[in-house]
């Protein structure tokens, strides 16, 4: 059966592209590679600047969803596509008229960057980790202990060409915030010390989020990056950095050390661009037909984009992408495409 629309991807952008169409009496069908919708927001703990737990988003999402009755393909993952049509690793064809792309971004493997000893040396854990860890109430060093100090790296896989990883990922920085003072809360006699190479606050109340970290929280930020990671003899780690205001070499013990990995372009990018014909852009991430007039267009007819299969964004600027990427298929199918 022909579907007016395929949307590709059940996270936040998926789901409130589905929904803004069914809001305009375009049925959609959402087509899902993992077993329920909800992609990475269904391993984020609180979202910044609000601490609004995700989980509420999250239900509220497929609550919606639900209610307006859209049809999910769950389990089931896109290998290539073309105008009209979407094909399934089982090898079966979805026709359509249009196609909404939101298929989202990859988190950067930590392991990469051995320096830091991911996955080798006992409480090194990444962001992603940290999330999980807050969600299930239990965030412990390696033995249970609490920890004493811990630090926050930021830029692990962005803003890095070594790992061929040069664009900013832009919510590491809020994030690296959200989660120093979360742990705040956890471990009030600790000592954090955020470590960043530039500080970007660029959303609403970030800043202010930034500055009651300092202020009121007594969080630490010390601009330098962190050089290497290496466990010592009473199972700590060692962290070696520069001060790069003071331009002195900084050793420190810490307990706990925090990669805030950055997002990458979705791995399934490459495939699309070379089935549908779309642009990939140098970082991975998919290029759309205008940053500014069209940015939700792909330049090919009637494929559209919504979320970080673009770029990095943030779950506030993910939703609202949504929105205009289902008004723009809303007029490219009254053009009677």
């Amino acid at each position: 059966m022909k579907r007016e629309v395929v949307v590709i991807g059940g996270g936040a952008a998926g789901m409130q592209t589905a929904l803004r169409l069914a809001e305009r009496g375009i049925r959609a069908t959402i087509v899902e590679k993992e077993s329920e919708l909800g992609g990475k927001l269904k391993g984020w703990h609180r979202l910044f600047p609000s601490f609004t737990p995700a989980e509420e988003l999250l239900a509220e999402l497929r609550r919606r969803v639900e209610a307006a009755r859209i049809e999910v393909l769950a389990s089931a993952e896109v290998v290539s596509l073309a105008p009209g049509r979407v094909v399934l690793a089982g090898g079966e064809t979805i026709e359509c008229r249009a196609i909404a792309l939101c298929s989202g971004f990859d988190l950067f493997d930590a392991r990469i960057k051995e320096e830091y000893g991911y996955g080798i040396y006992d409480n090194v854990f990444t962001s992603a980790d940290i999330e999980r860890m807050f969600n299930e109430g239990r965030v412990t060093m390696a033995d249970g202990r609490r920890p004493r100090r811990i630090a926050l790296l930021h830029c692990v896989g962005s803003r890095d060409e070594k790992v061929c990883q040069s664009h900013c990922s832009r919510v590491c920085c809020i994030t690296g915030v959200k989660q120093a003072m979360e742990l705040r809360q956890l471990f009030p006699e600790a000592d954090l010390f955020n470590f960043y190479m530039d500080i970007r606050m660029f959303g609403p109340g970030y800043e202010e989020m930034y500055r009651q970290a300092q202020q009121r929280d007594n969080i630490h930020f010390v601009r330098g990056r962190i050089s290497e990671a290496s466990p010592t003899i009473d199972g700590r780690l060692q962290i070696k950095a520069e001060d790069t205001l003071t331009g002195r070499p900084l050793r420190m013990s810490v307990d706990m050390l925090v990669l805030l990995v950055g997002m990458r372009a979705g791995g399934s990018n490459a495939a699309f661009a070379a089935s549908a014909g779309v642009r990939r852009a140098a970082s991975g991430f998919l290029e759309p037909e205008d940053l500014f007039l069209n940015s939700a267009r792909s330049g090919v007819e009637g494929i559209f984009y919504a979320g970080t299969v673009t770029a990095p964004k943030n779950v506030g600027e993910t939703l609202n992408e949504a929105n205009v990427a289902a008004d723009a298929i809303e007029a490219y199918l009254k053009n009677g495409r």
